[in-house]
């Protein structure tokens, strides 16, 4: 990666108009060496003690699901651009499930024979992470690991409070504010009662952060639907309502349960700081694991 130019605005100008360049901005300076210091350091772990150069790493290959909605392709780009500054020198690579190119099999294709690890940019288990993504790493010539999917875990806890305290929410100023609040967690959905299961571990996690009572609730294929958990918890008294987006990027789904809620909805987790940092766990976490033997069925990851 290298360093851009300084934008012109980067330095202000003077009484008579624009100053002349007097050397570059402190702080421009030193995110330039950051970045340097950051690029020496990546690349001295290529190198072993003797002097011979170390096998490259894996290729981390992010398995998103694919949208018909622009956003979800760009959002998807830019959190791919978050972990590859976090850990500079990993090869990253996107494959999508469906809807949007490159395709996961024709990713796995341009690695040939080389080692990839397969994250999925799913939230829990269901179809895809036991069928769709082994499907595609075993007809591959890559050698691949399967990472768990990024569900549950503290991570999305923290990027969900997160999202939630953009949008304007707040536990409640006294006790009567507080016991009239709630969160309702929307997902996508599944069949699976294993995925129905890693929401619910999430959601009561995310109560405990908040101190409100959270609902897990479903776009799709499971109940009960965010219409009907905001009418569940209105019932309880629980009028100040708001709608969590437990979503990895914008899409229909996402927007179709933000529209119902009653005060207010957070947005996807999309690019947020602590996304990156979890890919790059499960990464590690799955690299962690010791080849299994032939024929022995890999461990899974929880």
């Amino acid at each position: 990666m290298t360093a851009s130019t300084p934008r012109s605005d980067e330095f202000p100008p003077g009484p008579g108009g624009p100053r002349p360049f007097d050397g570059p901005h402190l702080d421009s300076t030193a995110h330039l060496m950051n970045r340097i210091t950051s690029q020496l350091g990546s690349q001295l772990r290529l190198v072993r003690r003797d002097g011979r150069r170390r096998p490259a790493p894996p290729t981390l290959v992010l398995v998103a699901h694919g949208s018909r909605d622009p956003r979800a392709l760009s959002t998807v780009g830019a959190l791919l651009d978050r972990v590859r500054a976090l850990r500079p020198g990993l090869p990253v690579r996107l494959g999508h499930i469906e809807l949007n190119e490159p395709l996961l099999p024709d990713t796995l294709d341009t690695l040939g024979t080389g080692a990839a690890v397969l994250v999925p940019l799913l939230l829990s288990r269901g179809y895809h992470v036991k069928r769709d993504i082994p499907g595609a790493a075993a007809a591959a010539a890559a050698r691949t690991r399967l990472a768990a999917p990024l569900g549950p875990h503290p991570l999305l806890v923290e990027a969900l409070h997160a999202r939630l305290t953009e949008a304007g929410w707040h536990a409640g100023r006294d006790e009567a504010e507080r016991r009239a609040s709630g969160v309702v967690l929307a997902a996508a959905g599944s069949r699976d009662p294993e995925a129905a299961a890693d929401t619910g571990r999430t959601a009561r996690a995310l109560a405990e952060r908040l101190g409100v009572p959270v609902v897990p609730a479903y776009a799709s294929a499971a109940a009960p639907t965010v219409p009907e958990a905001v009418r569940a918890l209105a019932a309880e008294g629980r009028h100040r309502t708001a709608v969590a987006s437990y979503f990895t990027a914008p899409g229909r789904f996402a927007a179709e349960c933000a529209a119902a809620a009653p005060w207010l909805a957070s947005a996807p987790l999309g690019t947020h700081p602590a996304m990156a940092r979890l890919v790059l766990h499960r990464y590690d976490q799955a690299l962690a694991v010791p080849e299994p033997a032939a024929g022995t069925p890999r461990p899974a990851l929880v």
